[in-house]
């Protein structure tokens, strides 16, 4: 008996031991002061819900980010932070179905947080890839968290994801004459894109405390996210914080996403804003942040020729100099490796892939390194579910932000019922995207060659279970 409990105390003593030394190794330096991650089924470290900027709150609305706070102790970073405020997805609506079914996150104004996933905290001399994810949703929804984002299965290939929240909508690209005047005539708007360079310079001085090299992040994002990589490989503010990008459905020459004129934009957040009965920047600013949405939609309602997204991406004179089309064919874009693709039933199929295209055929006629692009066409398994409010149609096939499940890896968190084939081609893309982060080329052993697309052979990988 005495024997037995001796033996107990030991292994509880070297548990207790392993857990302290564990624990030790989660504690990182960052700016602002200590945290702590945890470390997740799949044996991953990970950082939830790290403040990289100031909350945007009170005389800090749409003003551009500031200075994370410093906290005392060691913060504990094992839940995520909440998602920039936007309005809720409907339940039983397609992307209800497809992607929250966890509920709607928790939202607010005080957004401004990102999560690492990383195999090596604590290693500085490690200097892994890292890739930032940028997430879609119009510029008005989705967060960094969503359930098809996970970092696990980078974490495995040896490259360090991190994904983050920017503000949305009203909060993060309002542009408004008043706005701009505050800010000395240097325009207004692109504040979720300052978020998302605030985001990129904090990995660039932090990133070493988990293990990754500052010189080597790469840029991604889809639809909206994908935008806001084109806006800033565009912006010369973004250089030296960005070695390679991905743009996923929604970038290229000509693409969906374009970046409107300073003055549209400040016409159409004047516009809103007047409607509500606010015509001062204090009245404002003390307005409730939960009416943003009611004044848009009233704005919306009025507006019966209105086309195109009511917020995004604009010429403001500061971030963005040009529009990115121009920025493209005047040769300013950042010099560095880039990927680019969309699905076979995207929102706009066909204008995606000669975007795609057309940008990785100037790329090379300038003397540059043309794209690898892709065409993702896997049906995915499972019932087609009509979105009961419109929305993109039967979004069927393989729909607008279909591949996320697959270059993630987390086909196991999908409903859908994934056969052995799906989880092939998930492996294969993981490798794709990885392998890219790594050198600047997706090509590796036991993969299809994926030749970048050329005047001589306007190569596209299709990316399906064939």
């Amino acid at each position: 008996m005495k024997k037995r409990l001796f033996h107990t105390a030991i292994c509880a003593f070297l548990w207790g031991a392993l857990m302290a030394s564990c624990t030790r190794n989660l504690v990182l330096e960052v700016d602002g002061g200590q945290i702590e991650g945890v470390i997740d089924e799949e044996g991953v470290m990970v950082y939830k819900g790290i403040p990289y900027a100031a909350p945007p709150v009170g005389d800090l609305r749409w003003k551009q980010p500031q200075p994370v706070q410093p906290w005392e102790g060691v913060k504990k970073c094992d839940r995520f932070g909440a998602a920039s405020l936007q309005g809720e997805q409907t339940e039983g609506s397609f992307y209800w179905k497809e992607f929250y079914q966890d509920g709607n996150p928790e939202m607010s104004e005080d957004c401004l947080y990102l999560n690492v996933w990383t195999p090596a905290a604590g290693k500085k001399d490690s200097r892994l890839p890292v890739m930032v994810w940028i997430h879609g949703g119009a510029f008005q929804n989705g967060f960094g968290h969503e359930i098809e984002f996970d970092g696990d299965a980078y974490a495995k290939k040896g490259v360090i994801l991190v994904t983050l929240n920017y503000r949305l909508g009203m909060c993060g690209f309002l542009a408004h004459p008043l706005l701009t005047a505050e800010n000395a005539g240097k325009g207004s708007g692109n504040y979720g894109l300052f978020d998302q360079l605030a985001a990129l310079k904090w990995v660039k001085r932090n990133i070493a405390a988990f293990g990754g090299d500052p010189d080597n992040v790469t840029l991604f994002g889809q639809s909206a996210g994908a935008g806001s990589v084109q806006a800033l490989i565009s912006s010369p503010m973004a250089k030296g914080y960005i070695q390679r990008a991905i743009i996923q459905s929604g970038g290229g020459l000509g693409g969906i996403i374009s970046t409107d004129s300073l003055q549209n934009a400040e016409e159409k957040g004047k516009a809103m804003w007047s409607m509500s009965g606010c015509t001062t920047l204090e009245q404002m600013r003390n307005c409730p942040a939960d009416r943003f949405q009611e004044i848009m939609m009233n704005y919306m309602k009025q507006q019966k020729t209105f086309s195109g997204l009511p917020y995004g991406p604009c010429v403001d004179g500061q971030l963005l100099e040009q529009s990115v089309y121009e920025v493209a064919q005047q040769n300013k874009e950042l010099d560095i490796p880039y990927m680019i693709g969309y699905t076979s039933e995207d929102i706009a199929p066909d204008r995606m892939k000669q975007a795609a295209v057309d940008w990785s055929l100037l790329l090379e006629r300038q003397g540059r390194m043309p794209a690898y692009v892709y065409c993702f066409s896997r049906d995915l398994p499972g019932e087609d579910m009509p979105d009961p409010k419109g929305g993109f149609g039967a979004m069927k096939g393989a729909f607008h932000s279909s591949e996320l499940w697959y270059m993630f890896g987390t086909l196991d968190k999908c409903w859908r019922p994934m056969e052995a084939a799906d989880y092939e081609l998930s492996d294969r893309m993981v490798s794709y995207w990885t392998n890219f982060a790594k050198t600047g080329n997706p090509n590796g052993d036991d993969l299809l060659e994926w030749k970048p697309c050329t005047q001589a052979n306007t190569y596209i990988q299709d990316l399906n279970v064939k």
